[in-house]
C-alpha cells in the first residue's frame, strides 16, 4: 500500500472512474443484448434458429478460447516481468553503481497489468470471433474426393482446413510480437535496461533470459509459417499458369522444407543462448536462415525461371499446363460441357419458320431498359410505386409455352407524398401486383401488350394473382408494423384509397418488452410511444430479399438479380440464386473479385406476402454446400422437395453462365500445346449500348435445340474468335427439367464464314435505307434506342433480330417502331417481326389471335344512374392518366367512357 491510496480525494476519483466504466459497459452491453435478442426473434420468425445458435456458439467458442490463451500468455508474461523486475536491484550491476532508470517508482503494476490484459484479451477474442466460418469449416469440412497434383492431398484440405490454420498462425504471430513488445516496455519502465556511462547499454541477466525465450518463440512459429508456405505454394503464379510451374515445383519445395529445419535450429540455438553466453551459434543460425530465405526464395528461382524455363517453356511447363487446364475446368464445371458440331447452312425457309413457330413467337423484342421505362410510364399508377427491374421467364399461357417479361410494382418510400414516421412504418407497408406481358407483342402505337396489368391486377389469360401484396421485395424500408390500429394502404381507386389489414403469418409478434427492445434496435422512441402498435401487431424487418436471405446464409454469394414468380395458387414468390465460392482450389485460374471455384448450389424461395424462406440444394455434388448442410443441419431441402410449379420456373443464372463463358474462352482448348499458343482463343462479342460497346450478356429464349424434339427455355451466348468478328460457336444452358443445368457448346465449321453480331451491326449501319431512317428519327427531339441484337439458332441456320425503339427526349416513353431481321446477306427492317420475316422469306406467317382486353371485375350495370356513375369513374381514371402523361391509358379510359355514354344514349 502506498500513500496515494490514503488520500480521500484520489479514492473518490477512482471510485467515480470505476463507476463510470461499469455504467458505460452496462449501457453498451444492454444495446448489444437488445440487438442480439431481436436477432433471435427474427430467426424464430423465419424458422432458422439453427443458424443463430450454431453461429453464436462458434463465435463464443472461438472468442473465449482466443481470449483465454491471450490472457494467459500476455498477462502471464507481463506479470512474470513485473515480479522479476521488482525482485532484482539493478542499481548495482557487476560491482558498479549505476543511476536508476525507473520511470514509475515503486508502486505495483499488477492492477494495471490485470486490467490491460483483460481488455486486450476481450478485444482479441472479439476480433478472432469473425473467423467463425473458417473455424466451422475446419471442424466439419468434407473431402472433395480429388487430390491435388503436387502433394496428393485432398482438395478439401486447401478449401476447409488450410485457411483456418493460416488464421491461427497469423493470430499467434501477432500475439507473440505483442507479448514481446509489452514485456520489453514493462522492463524498460522498471529500469531493467541498464545504461553504463559513457555509451554502454546492458540488459540484466534474468531479463535477458526471459526476452530470449520469448524471441525464440517467433522462430518456433516460423516452423509453422514455413510449413504453411509449403502448401500455399499451390496458389502461386510465376509462369504461364496459375499454380506452381516447373520452377516452383523443382526449387521451392525443398527450400521451404529446409527452412522448417532452419527455423527449428534458430529457435533451439536462441534457447541455448538464453542460458549461456555463446552468442555466435544463434547469430549464425539466424543469418543462415535469412540467407536461405533470400537466395532460395528469390535469387535462385528467378535464375532458374529466366535461364532454364523461358528458353524451353512449352517442354518444361507442359505437365503443369495440363494440371491448370484440368483443374480449372473442374472448378468452373466446364468438364461436363457437351461439345457438338453445328453444320451451319444458309438454307432457312419459310417452311422451316412455320415448323419452328413457337421459337419465332418467343423471339424477344422488348429489351429490359426500354421496357422498364415504358412500364414505369404506363403502369406505376402513382408516384410512390416503382418498377425496379424486369425479369425474363416462361409460363404456360392458355396452354401455350410462352416467354414473358414480368415486373413487380414495389413501393418507393423515397417518393411518398408525405414522409412521416406513420406513413413510412404503419400506413404504406407494401407494393401491389405485377405487370406481365409477352416478349414479342406490340400494340399499333408500338407499346407492349399485357397479360396482367393495372390495380387490382387484371388478367387476360389463365395466369391469375390471388395475393398481389408485396411486403418483401427488392426495394423495402428498414421495418414496418402490420396489424396495428391504423389501417394499411392497399391500393388506390380513382380519388380514393382502399385499405386492408394484414392476414399473413409474417413478422415478429410484439409485446411491451419487445417494443422496448425494438425501440433500442431501431433508435426510435416512437415505437414505444405509439398507441397504434398493440400486442396484436407484428414488426417486419430484413424485408429486402438479398438482405433477408443473406442473413440466413451469410456464407453464400448471392446473385444480383432476384426474380419474381407467380405460383400455381396465384401467390407471388421470389427466386434468388446462391453460389458457393472459394479462392483455394489448386491450379484453377481465378476470376477477379470472385475466387477460382464456383457452383450454383442453392435456390432460395421467398414468399412476397409472408416472407417465408425455403432453401433448396440445386447441386448436391458440391462438397462446400454439403459441408454447410452438415454444419447447419436441417436448413436445406433437396430440389425434389420444391413444389413442381415453382421448379418449372427455375432459370440457369445469367451470372453463372457469364463466369463459365469467360473461362471457357480459353479453357475449351484441352491440348497443352494449343492452349500455350492460344491458337483457338475465343471472345464474347460486343453489343451497342448507350452510344458505346460492351460485352454481350447471356439472354433467355425459347427455342428448339438442333437435336431437340420440342421447344425449351434456353440461356444462350455466342462466341467469336479472338480479334475477329465472325461467329465461332454458341453456348446453351438448358433450364427445363429433366435437363436443367446441362451445358452444350455448338461449334461452327472453321472453314465456313458465319457472320457475328458485330458484323451484322456494321451491315445494319451500312444499309442506306436503314441509316437514312435512323438519321431522320434522331432529329426533332426524338431519340432512337437500338435494342440488343439477338442471334437465334433455327434448324441449321442463325437468324439475327434487333428491335428499334423511338423515344421523345423528354417523354421517356420508348415505343417499339421497327424490327430489323438479318439472315445471310439479306437485311430487312419493318414495323414488326412478321413483316420483316416475310420480306426475307416470303409467304404468310401464322399470326397470333389478338387478346381480348378485360376490365376489372365490376357489378352488372342495369340502371341509367349506374351507367353514368361507371362512366364518371372512367373519366376520373382518364384524368389521373393525363396527370401521369400516360397517353395510352388516357385513351383507353376515354374509350370505355364513350362506350358507356353511347349505350346510355340508345336507351
Amino acid at each position: 500500500m502506498y500513500r496515494g491510496l490514503k488520500e480521500p480525494g484520489q479514492l473518490k476519483n477512482r471510485i467515480r472512474t470505476a463507476l463510470f466504466i461499469v455504467v458505460l459497459l452496462a449501457i453498451v452491453g444492454f444495446f448489444e443484448t437488445a440487438w442480439l435478442v431481436t436477432d433471435w426473434f427474427w430467426f424464430q420468425e423465419v424458422k432458422y434458429e439453427a443458424v443463430f445458435w450454431v453461429t453464436l456458439l462458434a463465435k463464443l467458442t472461438l472468442g473465449c478460447i482466443t481470449g483465454a490463451i491471450f490472457l494467459v500468455l500476455f498477462g502471464g508474461n507481463l506479470y512474470l516481468a513485473e515480479k522479476i523486475a521488482r525482485k532484482n536491484n539493478y542499481s548495482e550491476y557487476m560491482g558498479m553503481q549505476i543511476p536508476s532508470l525507473q520511470l514509475i517508482g515503486e508502486r505495483s503494476l499488477v492492477p494495471l497489468i490485470a486490467v490491460l490484459s483483460v481488455a486486450v484479451s476481450v478485444f482479441m477474442g472479439m476480433s478472432a470471433a469473425v473467423q467463425w466460418k473458417e473455424y466451422l469449416l475446419f471442424l466439419q469440412g468434407l473431402p472433395f474426393g480429388l487430390p491435388d497434383p503436387l502433394y496428393q492431398k485432398d482438395i478439401g484440405f486447401y478449401v476447409f482446413h488450410l485457411p483456418f490454420i493460416v488464421s491461427v498462425y497469423q493470430w499467434l504471430s501477432f500475439m507473440a510480437i505483442l507479448v514481446i513488445i509489452g514485456t520489453s516496455i514493462l522492463y524498460f519502465v522498471r529500469g531493467a535496461f541498464l545504461f553504463i556511462p559513457p555509451r554502454t547499454w546492458k540488459i540484466a541477466p534474468p531479463v535477458r533470459t526471459h526476452l530470449l525465450i520469448l524471441f525464440s518463440g517467433l522462430f518456433f512459429l516460423g516452423i509453422l509459417g514455413a510449413w504453411i508456405d509449403l502448401y500455399q505454394l499451390i496458389f502461386i503464379k510465376r509462369g504461364v499458369v496459375f499454380g506452381p510451374g516447373y520452377t516452383d515445383a523443382t526449387t521451392q519445395i525443398w527450400v521451404l522444407r529446409f527452412m522448417i529445419v532452419m527455423n527449428l535450429l534458430a529457435a533451439l540455438s536462441i534457447l541455448v543462448y538464453a542460458f549461456t553466453d555463446n552468442w555466435k551459434i544463434p547469430v549464425a543460425a539466424i543469418v543462415a536462415l535469412l540467407a536461405v530465405s533470400m537466395i532460395g526464395k528469390g535469387i535462385y528461382p528467378n535464375m532458374v525461371q529466366k535461364f532454364k524455363v523461358l528458353p524451353n517453356e512449352i517442354v518444361l511447363e507442359k505437365p503443369f499446363l495440363e494440371h491448370n487446364i484440368k483443374y480449372t475446368r473442374l472448378a468452373y464445371h466446364l468438364n461436363n460441357i457437351e461439345d457438338r458440331e453445328f453444320p451451319v447452312e444458309a438454307s432457312l425457309t419459310q417452311t422451316d419458320l412455320q415448323k419452328n413457330d413457337l421459337t419465332v413467337k418467343n423471339i424477344r423484342l422488348w429489351d429490359h431498359g426500354p421496357l422498364l421505362q415504358t412500364y414505369s410510364q404506363l403502369q406505376e399508377i402513382r408516384t410512390y410505386y416503382k418498377f425496379i427491374d424486369v425479369d425474363n421467364d416462361r409460363y404456360m399461357i392458355n396452354n401455350e409455352y410462352r416467354q414473358v417479361m414480368l415486373s413487380p410494382r414495389e413501393l418507393s418510400y423515397s417518393a411518398l407524398p408525405s414522409r412521416t414516421w406513420v406513413n413510412e412504418h404503419l400506413t404504406y407497408t407494401h407494393g401491389y401486383g405485377v405487370v406481365l406481358g409477352p416478349v414479342n407483342r406490340i400494340t399499333k402505337e408500338g407499346l407492349p401488350e399485357f397479360f396482367i396489368k393495372d390495380i387490382p391486377p387484371v388478367a387476360v389469360t389463365d395466369v391469375r394473382i390471388s395475393r398481389p401484396e408485396i411486403y418483401y421485395g427488392e426495394q423495402s424500408n428498414e421495418y414496418v408494423f402490420v396489424r396495428a390500429k391504423r389501417p394499411e394502404f392497399d391500393y388506390p381507386v380513382g380519388d380514393k384509397n382502399v385499405y386492408a389489414k394484414y392476414e399473413g403469418k409474417g413478422g415478429v409478434p410484439l409485446s411491451f418488452w419487445r417494443k422496448i427492445l425494438y425501440a433500442i434496435r431501431f433508435g426510435s422512441i416512437t415505437i414505444l410511444l405509439s398507441d397504434d402498435i398493440t400486442n396484436e401487431s407484428r414488426i417486419m424487418y430484413h424485408r429486402q430479399i438479398k438482405q433477408r436471405v443473406g442473413k440466413i446464409v451469410p456464407f453464400l454469394r448471392l446473385d444480383a438479380d432476384p426474380y419474381l414468380v407467380i405460383s400455381k395458387e396465384g401467390r407471388l414468390v421470389w427466386v434468388l440464386d446462391g453460389y458457393t465460392v472459394t479462392d483455394r482450389y489448386p491450379y484453377s485460374e481465378p476470376v477477379e473479385n470472385l475466387g477460382n471455384y464456383v457452383r450454383n448450389s442453392v435456390k432460395a424461395i421467398v414468399d412476397a406476402y409472408d416472407g417465408t424462406v425455403n432453401l433448396y440444394i440445386s447441386d448436391a455434388n458440391d462438397p462446400i454446400i454439403r459441408t454447410y448442410a452438415r454444419i447447419f443441419s436441417g436448413i436445406f431441402q433437396p430440389m425434389d422437395a420444391m413444389p413442381a410449379d415453382l421448379k418449372s420456373h427455375m432459370r440457369y443464372p445469367q451470372g453463372m453462365l457469364t463466369i463459365q463463358a469467360l473461362m471457357y474462352r480459353a479453357y475449351h482448348m484441352e491440348d497443352p500445346q494449343v492452349f500455350y499458343n492460344k491458337e483457338d482463343l475465343w471472345s464474347i462479342p460486343g453489343k451497342i449500348a448507350g452510344g458505346g460497346e460492351q460485352e454481350m450478356e447471356p439472354y433467355y429464349t425459347i427455342m428448339k435445340l438442333p437435336e431437340g424434339k420440342k421447344e425449351e427455355f434456353i440461356l444462350l451466348l455466342p462466341f467469336t474468335p479472338s480479334n475477329k468478328d465472325n461467329m465461332s460457336a454458341w453456348m446453351a444452358a438448358r433450364c427445363d427439367a429433366p435437363d436443367y443445368g446441362k451445358l452444350i457448346v455448338y461449334n461452327f465449321p472453321k472453314q465456313r464464314l458465319v457472320y457475328g453480331p458485330r458484323q451484322i451491326e456494321a451491315r445494319i449501319d451500312q444499309d442506306t435505307e436503314i441509316s437514312k431512317q435512323l438519321s431522320l428519327w434522331n432529329q426533332s427531339g426524338s431519340q432512337v434506342i437500338r435494342g440488343s441484337l439477338l442471334a437465334i439458332p433455327i434448324e441449321k441456320s442463325i437468324l439475327y433480330v434487333e428491335p428499334l425503339y423511338l423515344a421523345a427526349e423528354k417523354g421517356q416513353l420508348p415505343e417499339l417502331k421497327r424490327v430489323i431481321v438479318a439472315f445471310g446477306n439479306t437485311i430487312a427492317m419493318e414495323e414488326n417481326l412478321e413483316l420483316a420475316l416475310q420480306r426475307i422469306f416470303g409467304g404468310q406467317l401464322m399470326k397470333e389471335t389478338p387478346l381480348e382486353t378485360e376490365t376489372a371485375p365490376a357489378a352488372k350495370v342495369t340502371t341509367d344512374r349506374e351507367i353514368a356513375l361507371e362512366a364518371l369513374n372512367h373519366y376520373r381514371k382518364a384524368q389521373e392518366m393525363l396527370r401521369q402523361n400516360n397517353w395510352s391509358g388516357y385513351g383507353d379510359e376515354l374509350q370505355k367512357m364513350d362506350t358507356l355514354l353511347r349505350s346510355l344514349e340508345k336507351r
